[in-house]
């Protein structure tokens, strides 16, 4: 999180990731592609400044090959492990410890 106040462009990724629905998840380039971004690290980066979590589920985008992806600035450890467990509890299903099942990919 951060002091300042999000960008136009973050509150447009934060608005788009707000409507991805629960027990379904989204990837950072479809966010770019639905945004007009050329730049999927760019979300990512929004989304790790995210001041509104959980409010705004960043939780629930993540890589474009449906692996769990980043999680608050963290690749591995217990992040990744809340993560997994905030979509598992979702009804997010996966096919191992981080690939995540391609019926819950949402694309808007």
């Amino acid at each position: 999180m951060t002091d300042r106040e999000p960008t136009a462009f973050e509150q447009k990724v934060y608005d788009f990731t707000l409507s991805i629905p629960r027990g379904r998840v989204s990837t950072y380039g479809a966010i770019a592609r639905a945004i007009g971004c050329r730049s999927s690290q760019a979300i990512g980066q929004a989304l790790r400044r995210n001041p509104y979590a959980p409010e705004v589920p960043c939780h629930r985008v993540v890589s474009t090959g449906l692996n769990i992806g980043g999680f608050s600035g963290e690749r591995a450890g217990a992040e990744i492990d809340r993560k997994r467990k905030l979509l598992i509890d979702e009804g997010v299903r996966f096919l191992d410890e981080s690939q995540i099942a391609p019926e819950c990919l949402w694309e808007g």
